[in-house]
C-alpha cells in the first residue's frame, strides 16, 4: 500500500499512529460509507480540534481510505485556507477592533467564499478553484495558485480549529479568561462580535455537514507546545524571507491567546455534541 507509506512519510509518522489510527477510526468510516450508500448527495464531514491536534492529518488519512479502500471520490479542505488577506483584517481592525487584525477567530474568515465553496461541493460543480491560504505570508495563494476542481467528489472533509464551535452565553462573555482580553477586549467588544459572527455566519454552515468528529485535547495548556510544533514544521517548509510571518516562541505564546476562548468552549461543549469523539493525550495519541 504506497499510499500509506507516502503518507507516514509526508507527516514523518510511524507504524504506531498508523495502527492506532486503523482501529480508530474504523466506526467512522463504517458510519461514512453506509450514509453514502443511502444518498445520491455530496457528503460532508466536519472535523474540530485544537490547533496542533492534528486535524489535517486525521483528514488526509480519511480521504486516502476512503479513496483507495472504500472507492469514495474524497477531498479534504482547512477552514484556514479561508482566511481574509491582510487588507481586509487591517479594514476590520480599523473599524471594528484592532483584535481583528490577527487572523483565526471567527469574523476573519471570508465567509461568502467559504459557502460558494461548499455550495459548489454541494452542487456537484467542476472546474473551478479551491482557495489556499500562506500563512508564511499572512495573505492568500494567488488565484492561480488555487487547487483546481476538476471532478465532483462524493465526500468532502472539512476541518478547522473553530470549525463546529457552538456560540457563547452572555455570561459566559463577559468573564476575561487572559490578559489579551483584560487588557485589549476591556469593552467587550471583540469577543462579542465574534460570537455573533457564530451566530449569524458559522452556525448555519454547521447545519450542512452530515458527520461530526472531534479531536478533544487532554486541556488548553498543551496548545503551546503543539502550535510551537507547527511552526517548527512551517519553517522547514519555507523559504524564510524578511517578510515572513512565521512565529517565533514568543509571539506564540501572545498568538494563542486569542483562541483560548473559543478553544477551552468546545472542549466543554463539544463532545456531547458531535458524532464521533476521539480523545487525545498530550502526545496526541488517542487514548
Amino acid at each position: 500500500m504506497n499510499y500509506i507509506d507516502d503518507f507516514l512519510s509526508k507527516y514523518h509518522l510511524d507504524q504506531e499512529y498508523l495502527t492506532n489510527m486503523s482501529i480508530a477510526v474504523l466506526p467512522l468510516l463504517q458510519n461514512i460509507v453506509s450514509k453514502k450508500q443511502k444518498s445520491n448527495n455530496t457528503l460532508f464531514i466536519g472535523i474540530n480540534g485544537c490547533q496542533g491536534s492534528g486535524k489535517s492529518t486525521l483528514a488526509d488519512y480519511l480521504a486516502l481510505k476512503l479513496i483507495h479502500e472504500y472507492h469514495l471520490s474524497t477531498i479534504s479542505c482547512s477552514l484556514d485556507d479561508f482566511y481574509l488577506d491582510t487588507k481586509q483584517r487591517e479594514h476590520l481592525a480599523t473599524s471594528i477592533h484592532p483584535l481583528l487584525r490577527t487572523r483565526g477567530v471567527p469574523g476573519t474568515h471570508n465567509i461568502d467564499l467559504l459557502t460558494a465553496t461548499i455550495d459548489k461541493f454541494h452542487q456537484k460543480k467542476s472546474n473551478w478553484r479551491l482557495p489556499r491560504f500562506n500563512k508564511s505570508t499572512d495573505n492568500p495563494y494567488p488565484k492561480d495558485q488555487w487547487l483546481a476542481i476538476e471532478q465532483v467528489y462524493d465526500v468532502v472533509i472539512i476541518e478547522g480549529w473553530c470549525w463546529g464551535t457552538p456560540a457563547q452565553s452572555a455570561n459566559e462573555l463577559h468573564v476575561d479568561i487572559n490578559k489579551l482580553e483584560e487588557k485589549q477586549d476591556p469593552n467587550h467588544l471583540w469577543r462579542n462580535y465574534v460570537n455573533q459572527q457564530i451566530i449569524e455566519n458559522y452556525q448555519p454552515l454547521y447545519q450542512k455537514m452530515d458527520v461530526w468528529l472531534m479531536l478533544q485535547a487532554p486541556s488548553f495548556d498543551v496548545v503551546y507546545q503543539w502550535r510551537l510544533e507547527q511552526e517548527d514544521k512551517l519553517r522547514l517548509k519555507t523559504n524564510t524571507t524578511a517578510n515572513d510571518k512565521i512565529m517565533s516562541a514568543t509571539e506564540i505564546e501572545h498568538f494563542i491567546q486569542y483562541f483560548q476562548r473559543l478553544t477551552e468552549h468546545s472542549l466543554k461543549y463539544l463532545p456531547n455534541k458531535v458524532n464521533f469523539l476521539y480523545t487525545l493525550n498530550k502526545n496526541r495519541k488517542i487514548t
